[in-house]
C-alpha cells in the first residue's frame, strides 16, 4: 500500500526565501504543513467497481455498496476520493479501466464486485503491485489480492425449504443468471432444500445467460408460471427484477392467484410485497465491512481466501412474508435447518455432483 512520505521538519529558520521555497517544493518534505506542526496522516480510503448489473441492481452490487457506505459512516468518511466511492461498469470492457482508475486515485483498497471481474482484477493487481485489491465471488492468486467467497448453497437451501412448504402445485422454478460455480451453488442448495422439505416437489431450472436483462427474466418467469410453477426463485442479479414484475403483474390481474417469487442477495421484499415470499441473503455488505476493517487495521489478508457462510453471518434468509399461509411452520423448519447446518450435521451440496448424493436424513 502506498504511504505518503512524511518530510522532516526544518531545524533551522532559513532567512533566504528562495531556499525556503525550494524546500517547500521538495518531494521529501511536506512544506507549509510541516511548518504548522506536521502533515495529518492520510485517512484510509476504499472503493469498488460494480459489474454490469449496476450499483442499483436491488441485489448483489447494491449490497456491496451499502456495505461500503456503512464502513464509511462507521469511520467518519465521506463519499469521494478522500473516503469511499464506486465506479459503475456499463460493459465488461470497463472492468480493467475502472479498477486502474481507482488505483491511480490512490484508494487503499479496491473491490471488484463479482466473478465476472476475475481476469480484470488479476491483470490490474499485477500492474499495481503497491495497491490492495479484493474480489468478491472468485479467487485471484496474487499477494495483493484478498478473495471473498460465500456458501450461497446454505442460504438457497433455506429458500428451498420455504418454497417447498409453500407450493401447492409441487412445481417450483429456478432462474439462474450466467452459469458459473457461484450460481451452481445457489442452484444445488435450492434443489437440496426443496427435496429435503418436500420430496414430491420438482424444480424447473432455467438460465438467462445474463445478469442485466430484466426483460429476459420476465419472459422466463412468465413461462414458468404459465406451466404451473407457483414459486420461483431467482439467482440472476438485475435479470431477476423481471421475475418480480411478472409476478406482480399476474397478481394485479388476479388477486387470488397463489404465486410467489423468492429474491436473492438482499432482502427484496420491496420488489413485490404481495408476491415476494422471502429472499436468500448473501451478506456482501457484511463481507465488505469486515474486509475493509481488516485492511484499515493493518490486517489485510493478501493472497488468502475468506469464505462466509451461516456461521459467519455471511448468508441467511430474509423474513417470511406475513401473508404466507404456512409462515409459522416455515420459520420453525428454517430455524431447525439452520442449527443442523451450523452444527455440521447437514452439509449442503454446492455442486450438481454433490447434489446427486445428498441426503438430509
Amino acid at each position: 500500500m502506498k504511504k505518503r512520505k512524511i518530510g522532516m521538519a526544518l531545524s533551522l529558520v532559513l532567512a533566504a526565501g528562495t531556499l525556503l521555497g525550494a524546500c517547500g517544493k521538495s518531494d521529501d518534505n511536506a512544506g507549509d504543513d510541516n511548518a504548522k506542526g506536521g502533515e495529518k496522516e492520510k485517512a484510509f480510503t476504499v472503493a469498488m467497481v460494480t459489474d454490469v448489473g449496476g450499483v442499483d441492481d436491488k441485489s448483489f452490487n447494491q449490497s456491496a455498496w451499502e456495505g461500503l457506505q456503512a464502513f464509511g459512516k462507521e469511520n467518519g468518511l465521506e463519499k469521494g476520493k478522500d473516503g469511499y466511492d464506486y465506479l459503475q461498469s456499463k460493459s465488461d470492457a470497463d472492468y480493467s479501466t475502472n479498477l486502474n482508475t481507482l488505483a491511480r486515485q490512490d484508494f487503499d483498497l479496491v473491490f471488484g464486485i463479482g466473478f465476472l471481474m476475475q481476469g480484470a482484477v488479476e491483470e490490474i493487481a499485477k500492474q499495481q503491485k503497491d495497491h490492495h485489491f479484493a474480489i468478491v465471488d472468485s479467487e485471484v492468486d496474487q499477494p495483493n489480492v484478498a478473495s471473498i467467497l460465500f456458501k450461497e448453497q446454505e442460504a438457497s437451501f433455506l429458500a428451498g425449504v420455504a418454497a417447498a412448504m409453500t407450493t401447492k402445485s409441487n412445481k417450483i422454478g429456478f432462474i439462474g443468471g450466467v452459469e458459473s460455480a457461484v450460481i451452481e451453488r445457489f442452484e444445488a442448495g435450492f434443489v437440496a432444500g426443496v427435496k429435503a422439505a418436500n420430496p414430491d416437489a420438482t424444480v424447473d431450472i432455467q438460465y438467462a445467460g445474463a445478469f442485466d436483462k430484466a426483460e429476459l427474466g420476465q419472459s422466463i418467469a412468465s413461462k414458468m408460471y404459465s406451466s404451473g410453477d407457483d414459486v420461483v426463485f431467482h439467482a440472476a442479479g438485475a435479470t431477476g427484477n423481471g421475475l418480480f414484475k411478472e409476478a406482480t403483474d399476474r397478481k394485479a390481474k388476479d388477486p387470488n392467484a397463489e404465486i410467489w417469487a423468492i429474491g436473492v442477495d438482499s432482502d427484496q421484499a420491496n420488489m413485490g410485497p404481495d408476491v415476494v415470499l422471502t429472499s436468500a441473503l448473501k451478506r456482501v455488505d457484511n463481507a465488505v465491512v469486515d474486509l475493509s476493517t481488516k485492511a484499515k487495521d493493518g490486517n489485510f489478508p493478501g493472497g488468502k481466501t475468506i469464505t462466509y457462510g451461516l456461521s459467519e453471518d455471511g448468508v441467511g434468509l430474509a423474513p417470511i412474508n406475513e401473508k404466507a399461509a404456512a409462515k409459522a411452520d416455515i420459520e420453525k423448519a428454517v430455524n431447525e435447518w439452520i442449527e443442523k447446518i451450523k452444527s455440521g450435521d447437514v452439509k449442503v451440496p454446492g455442486t450438481r455432483d454433490e447434489l446427486k448424493s445428498f441426503s438430509a436424513q
